[in-house]
């Protein structure tokens, strides 16, 4: 009796092999290749665009969309071959995506945001942004995360839902700045003398645009100085060298020509008063400091 089971799971084994055991290794075959030619369709699509000279927030963008959407259909594909009905395999499809919708609530926002910043194009590859206290280059906008990268060389990955949906100021959307100073000079120095070095300074660097006009003003009379404001227009490219070069120029000119830059300073009094006679009759006399 033992014996004829046993001959009997063989043959039915066997009867398995015959029928799936094709089946499966064309399924495994079919699998590898897909993946390969999916791999060959979505770097030619990507160098495609780039030759093309397609918006470069697009096609990092579109390029995952491709992959991602023949990835599902070589694993459809993959399915049938092995047997299992369609209308079966798309029900329980349909309840996994259903589920893995509700738990990727997040992924799907930000897919969606995505989606938006493609649309709105608040910002594209290249720009410089803040967003949510985060400032940074724009290297890539992917399906579910825009790639930032600091101006120290760190790479931040920002969720494209909350980005678009939060204020973003693009330092790269208009081709010129105005770059603010304030210059403090002490109550004795002279304004207009104080005025005519700001103004020399500026006329000699060729990157500071005479249009529009520039203002140097006196702002505050501060507790200790009066400070000029300075309002100076240029191209963006050349904001924050110009910032620290006039910062710097201002600095010497003023101290090679005497006007004088106020710092916080605290003046220290000492007093002496003579204290009480001690026991043996004598005064003493003590410093104290107010």
């Amino acid at each position: 009796m033992l014996m004829g089971d046993i001959d009997f799971n063989i043959d039915r084994i066997w009867e398995l092999v015959q029928v799936y055991g094709l089946k499966l290794i064309m399924a495994v075959v079919t699998l590898i290749v897909g993946l390969a030619i999916i791999k060959f369709l979505v770097n030619t699509f990507r160098n495609t665009m780039i030759k093309r000279n397609v918006d470069a927030s697009l096609t990092p963008f579109l390029t995952s969309m491709l992959k991602a959407l023949l990835q599902v259909a070589l694993v459809i594909t993959v399915a049938t071959m092995i047997g299992i009905e369609m209308t079966s395999f798309i029900a329980v499809l349909g309840a996994a995506g259903l589920a893995v919708g509700l738990a990727l609530q997040g992924s799907l926002q930000n897919f969606a945001g995505g989606v938006l910043i493609l649309l709105l194009r608040p910002f594209k590859v290249g720009d410089y942004i803040v967003a949510n206290g985060t400032g940074g280059s724009v290297r890539e906008i992917q399906i579910f995360h825009t790639v930032l990268k600091t101006p120290d060389n760190v790479t931040i990955y920002m969720p494209n839902g909350p980005l678009a949906n939060t204020e973003i100021t693009n330092y790269s959307v208009e081709a010129q700045r105005r770059v603010d100073f304030v210059f403090g000079i002490g109550y004795g120095d002279d304004i207009d003398k104080a005025r005519r070095i700001i103004n020399e300074v500026i006329d000699a660097d060729a990157r500071f645009l005479s249009e529009p006009a520039r203002q140097v003003v006196v702002s505050e009379l501060a507790d200790s100085s009066v400070n000029f404001t300075v309002r100076v227009w240029a191209n963006a490219s050349d904001y924050w060298g110009l910032k620290f070069d006039t910062t710097e120029k201002i600095k010497k000119e003023f101290d090679r020509q005497g006007i004088n830059i106020p710092f916080p300073q605290r003046d220290v009094h000492i007093y002496q008063h003579t204290v009480p006679a001690n026991g043996n009759g004598t005064s003493q006399e003590k410093p104290t400091v107010g």
